[in-house]
């Protein structure tokens, strides 16, 4: 077998590894690859393959078999699908582990056999996390080994329903030199996984995490080949966790999935928009209306100004798009006549949650507005509104489900932008605003 090392950026190649790549001149973008050696044997012709048309394939459904947690079966699209492989991401220490026990547990009390293959952790160590969740132990089998020929070999013996790989830069092949973890060692274990997945129709797991490092050497590198790619956000210093999809080729890829972390494992959260939505009424408090997927959140965003020492005023935005906050407070600053420009600004979105979608504008630029004037706007009253560079209020797609959630949740009054004003049904008071000056007048009558 001969390998060579080859750019990742450009494709450039060397016999050996090179910390600067010849080609590009990019640091630590030389991986190794496996070339294939040539037989001294007479090569047969290649047989001919002819194309099938796509209406003569035959058609069926996908099996889907439900983890028993309903968050993550709406992340996925109704559960796991035969023979898909599944990439979950996420900080270290964040609950990859501890909720795909769960799912195992879960899985094997409704009859499927679960195959664990734990790389960084003993099968006692196992036991002990299974007997501190609480949770049963039966159809559950342990494999605790990383060498993946072996992995292999014991799965197809064992037949299971379920594979879980704990986690992906554990496992090496003793094909590549490379240590385990690397950039090659990852992707060609994920490749010949993906291979035995939809051979034998096994559903398997990858546990990925993301670090400074993993970022380029970890889930990253299998997300192309993979079925469906979850990542796990928040902090894990923090209660609540999120699970995102990024890919999902049997289902939706804008589902997230909320759950608790707690001292009996990981409970999903029925209605999410309680954990990001506060009672007190102070200024610089706008809640917002987003959707998430097909489920519409109400997500109370909090601003906070204050004259600046610096030269350069500062900007923090969390969970927000930083990009999206200076535009806003240009915005402001020209169309609206709040002067910022000579105040710190501090965003944030609470619960941890990532506000990226374009709704929440109109909420963002209320709450800057609010802090300024020191002034509270009613904890009643949801914003949900885009607003452009001109200073004008634009329509937003999906305003019923949002007005809806938010009327379910006890809101009385909802400024959305004028074209979206016509909602008949509903018993909440729907103001609709042309601009941000007309907003601000609105809510921030003292």
């Amino acid at each position: 077998m001969i390998t060579r090392f080859v750019c990742q950026n450009c494709g450039a190649s060397a016999p050996k590894w090179l910390g600067k790549c010849p080609g590009c001149g990019e640091y630590n973008t030389m991986v190794e690859e496996v070339i294939e050696t040539k037989s001294r044997q007479v090569l047969r012709k290649s047989e001919v393959v002819n194309p099938l048309p796509l209406s003569e394939i035959p058609y069926r459904k996908e099996t889907r078999t439900g983890v028993g947690i309903g968050e993550l079966d709406r992340v996925l699209g109704g559960g796991f699908v035969k023979g898909s492989l599944v990439l979950l991401g996420g900080d270290p220490g964040i609950g990859k582990s501890t909720l795909m026990l769960q799912i195992s547990g879960m899985m094997a009390r409704a009859g499927k056999k679960i195959l664990y293959v734990n790389g960084e952790e003993s099968a006692y160590q196992m036991r002990m996390r299974s007997e501190r969740l609480g949770m049963g132990v039966q159809g559950i089998s342990v494999l605790t080994v990383t060498q993946l020929d072996s992995i292999i070999e014991s799965a197809s013996a064992y037949e299971p329903d379920l594979m879980v790989i704990d986690s992906i830069q554990t496992i090496y092949t003793s094909r590549l030199s490379s240590s385990p973890g690397s950039v090659a060692q990852v992707r060609e274990c994920g490749g010949a996984l993906m291979r035995f997945a939809k051979e034998k129709g096994v559903t398997t797991v990858l546990i990925g995490h993301v670090t400074k490092y993993g970022v380029i050497a970890g889930p990253k590198t299998l997300e192309h080949m993979v079925d469906a790619v979850l990542y796990f956000e928040g902090d894990s210093n923090q209660q609540y966790r999120i699970i995102r999809a990024i890919k999902n080729r049997f289902g939706s890829t804008n589902e997230i999935g909320i759950f608790e972390m707690t001292a009996s494992g990981i409970k999903e959260v029925i209605n999410p928009s309680y954990l990001f939505m506060s009672d007190a009424t102070y200024s610089g408090s706008v809640t917002v209306a987003v959707i998430e997927g097909s489920r519409p959140l109400l997500v109370e965003v909090q601003a906070l100004t204050s004259p600046t020492f610096y030269n350069f005023p500062q900007r923090v935005a969390t969970g927000i798009d930083y990009k999206r906050l200076s535009m806003l407070l240009a915005v402001l600053e020209r169309r609206a006549g709040i002067g910022v420009y000579g105040f710190d600004c501090f965003v944030n979105a609470v619960g941890g949650i990532k506000v990226l979608e374009t709704s929440n504008d109109l909420g963002i630029m209320l709450a800057i507005a609010s802090s300024v004037k020191d002034v509270a706007i009613d904890k009643e009253t949801v914003v949900v509104g885009e607003v452009g560079l001109g200073g004008e209020v634009r329509s937003v797609y999906g305003i019923l489900p949002r007005l809806k959630e938010a009327e379910k949740m006890g809101f009385t009054r909802a400024i959305v932008p004028k074209k979206n004003a016509h909602q008949n049904s509903m018993k909440m008071k729907i103001l609709g605003v042309a601009d941000v000056k007309e907003a601000i007048r609105l809510t921030l009558k003292k």
